[in-house]
């Protein structure tokens, strides 16, 4: 018996997937389809996948053309894989011509003749565009927008600029003199504007029905959070809060290890985040930089506390450094936790300078993500022997910042709630924000 394998996605199946099949079918007596699992598929850096693994295997199976259908998971699995089955012919999309001639040491290699005109892609593409309006500063909107490139579905459609320049075009986006004119003219913004503007500007575009993905802090005191969330289940849209690394693969593999019991009970959480080049470009005008220290880095440094230890701290202190008189940008904020079930430790800063790691605590091994933490790709588990160590690698593009307009673009169209952030974890660090703002210890620093 002649056996054959082939890959895919299959996203969206059409007509040229089908084809395909078909004449991979021919090409033996028995038909193997690996279906590519969906972490496997963003390392490769397809994010814009719109279906499930199990739609898409639903859907390679309702053809009735495949004998066996697996799931590829890793790279390198097509080599275990021909050896495994036993392959004979190994094929695929003439789009792929000369990437596995590699295999052909393991069996015969075909490139089969795509059907023109079709591919998931341009399916993607066809679907209506998300018109997304930018609120914020320009350096993050050119940031926004170079990454909008890569996910289907969505366009920036306007901006709301903190410096208004009449008739600026960039680069076809159109600069509007006012929040309330942006909003006639998108579906949905993205919020990048000081953190005191964000509830404010949230409230006002969800009553004028729109979808709001905001930068964290979404508002400065928790009771502020939940009315907004009541605001958008009311009108059946999607709040969504952003913190980059909440969206990346290794992020979320590096919970579900800890939930798994790797490294046994967590008995402490210590994360660091510091950064001096934006307060450096300001020349130590602190007005100039909207963002202190606790709204900039705090929500990223306390998301991983929030989820895995909960929401409810039997203790906190806060304790904040400041280069100010008026006592709002904070140089330093260091944050004690104490759970019922352990401690944890936030040092944030835009006035200092630390090595900015991560370290879970457990009682029977460590997780340590070095620094930048928040732009995961990967992290170590630690035992007390060294040869134990297992080490974890992910694929991260543009920062986190693809990967979580894809995650907005899908919640609006599936109508779900956010399974990155949940509501009670944006409650709880809008909370610490107000905390700071009302119960702190205060050292002032002298430069």
């Amino acid at each position: 018996m002649k056996k054959v394998i082939t890959y895919g996605t299959y996203d969206l199946l059409h007509f040229g997937h089908i084809n395909l099949l078909k004449r991979a079918k021919e090409l033996g007596d028995y038909l193997i389809v690996g279906v590519t699992a969906d972490d496997f598929d963003k390392a490769r850096g397809k994010i814009n996948v719109q279906q499930s693994l199990m739609e898409r295997i639903e859907a390679v199976k309702a053809t009735g053309l495949a004998d066996e259908i697996i799931v590829e998971e890793y790279e390198g699995q097509k080599i275990d894989d021909i050896q495994r089955y036993d392959i004979d012919i190994f094929t695929v999309g003439s789009d792929w011509e000369g990437k596995f001639d590699y295999l052909k040491e393991f069996c015969k290699v075909v490139y089969l003749e795509r059907t023109e005109g079709i591919s998931s892609t341009q399916i993607r593409e066809k679907q209506s565009f998300l018109k997304l309006g930018f609120v914020g500063d320009r350096t993050m909107l050119e940031k926004y927008a170079n990454e909008i490139e890569f996910v289907n579905g969505i366009q920036i459609s306007g901006a709301y600029l903190n410096e208004f320049k009449e008739q600026e075009n960039m680069g076809g986006i159109v600069n509007y003199s006012s929040y309330e004119e942006l909003l006639k003219y998108c579906d949905a913004v993205l919020i990048e504007s000081a953190p005191q503007y964000h509830a404010d500007q949230i409230e006002m575009a969800l009553n004028n029905m729109k979808h709001v993905i905001c930068e964290s802090p979404i508002a400065l005191n928790g009771t502020e959070v939940e009315n907004l969330y009541t605001i958008a289940k009311k009108n059946g849209l999607i709040l969504m809060e952003a913190i980059k690394t909440a969206y990346s693969i290794a992020y979320n593999r590096l919970l579900l290890l800890i939930k798994s019991g790797k490294i046994g009970q967590v008995v402490s959480v210590d994360a660091t985040c510091t950064s001096r080049k934006e307060l450096d470009q300001s020349q130590n005008d602190y007005t100039k930089v909207p963002w202190n220290s606790i709204c900039g880095w705090g929500p990223t440094a306390l998301l991983p506390i929030f989820q895995i230890y909960g929401v409810k701290p039997k203790n906190i202190q806060i304790t904040s450094m400041f280069l100010d008189e008026e006592k709002k940008f904070d140089a330093f904020t260091k944050i004690n936790f104490v759970f019922p079930n352990g401690t944890a430790t936030v040092k944030v800063g835009k006035g200092v300078k630390s090595e900015g790691d991560l370290v879970i605590t457990g009682t029977k091994g460590y997780i340590y993500v070095p620094a930048p933490w928040w732009k995961l790709d990967y992290f170590e588990i630690r035992y007390e022997k060294i040869e134990d160590k297992k080490r974890f690698f992910y694929q991260l593009d543009g920062e986190g910042i693809r990967y979580e307009l894809v995650s907005f673009v899908q919640m609006i169209k599936e109508t779900k709630t956010n399974e990155y952030i949940l509501e009670k974890y944006s409650i709880a660090i809008a909370d610490i924000m107000e905390r700071f703002l009302q119960n702190r210890q205060i050292i002032i620093l002298e430069e």
